[in-house]
């Protein structure tokens, strides 16, 4: 409407140069008709340009609706050519996995050997290999038979199929994290928004029963809740586990999980 208004104002200029014209000289008249047309092609470029700004921002809304708001870059140690992982983060981050994560989360793809040297003394890894149970076999009588894991085996699955996986989850079929900061775009940055980014949702969003909101996460809705929480572990080293902290520590111990070697 302020543009209607404008477009108005110039052209009832423009017509009161008109009606003095016959006071101008030929020269002058000529002059003033081409400082209208200017302004008038001034008007449209402007308006076009605020069209322009005001439809990128309503593409750009939509497109962070449907795919998460774009998380930040975070300046992680171990990314630089000549950088390594801080072997006391990836141990710290085993620890939130195992008590936080794996109850819902699969890494089919480490075995307990990789963590030798990473993050733990051959010893601790056998002995924390050892707690678990695995099924074996057959035996010679052709049965089947459960046994302690060893240093070979890897890390148990939460469930025991697809089905269960997802009746556990509200339909929704939880992601093998092996690979996680690989397969996802931005990889390290984006699980860390994800596990630190819960919130309310704001005004006008409402969340169906089951789903959680997080802004980074397609759509905003997920099914998975929140996982870390001050406090939720105790670190055996004594650092503070906050929500950052855990967060730095398992992506850390992802990372690790998407390269060991």
């Amino acid at each position: 409407m302020a543009a209607g208004r404008g477009i108005n104002q110039i052209l009832r200029k423009k017509f009161s140069f008109q009606t003095s014209a016959s006071f101008l000289s030929k020269q002058e008249q000529d002059a003033t008709a081409s400082a209208g047309v200017k302004s008038l092609r001034a008007l449209a470029l402007f308006g076009a340009g605020i069209s322009g700004i005001l439809s990128f921002s309503t593409i750009a809304s939509a497109d962070e609706a449907e795919h998460g708001l774009a998380c930040p870059s975070y300046p992680w140690p171990h990314e630089g050519i000549l950088s390594s992982y801080d072997h006391a983060s990836i141990r710290r981050g085993h620890q939130v996995y195992q008590q936080v994560c794996a109850s819902c989360h699969s890494m089919s793809l480490i075995s307990y050997r990789d963590l030798v040297g990473v993050a733990y003394t051959e010893e601790e890894t056998k002995a924390m290999a050892a707690e678990i149970e695995v099924v074996d076999g057959p035996n010679d009588e052709g049965e089947m038979f459960t046994r302690p894991g060893k240093l070979s085996d890897r890390f148990p699955q939460p469930y025991t199929n697809e089905q269960a996986a997802r009746f556990a989850n509200g339909g929704a079929y939880p992601p093998d994290l092996s690979l996680i900061t690989k397969a996802r775009h931005n990889g390290q940055n984006y699980v860390f928004a994800l596990l630190t980014g819960y919130r309310d949702p704001p005004a006008g969003i409402s969340i169906r029963e089951g789903l959680h909101y997080n802004p980074y996460f397609p759509g905003g809705a997920i099914a998975m809740p929140k996982m870390l929480i001050d406090g939720a572990v105790e670190y055996e080293d004594g650092t503070p586990a906050t929500e950052a902290q855990m967060g730095k520590d398992v992506v850390s111990f992802l990372s690790w999980a998407a390269e060991p070697e």
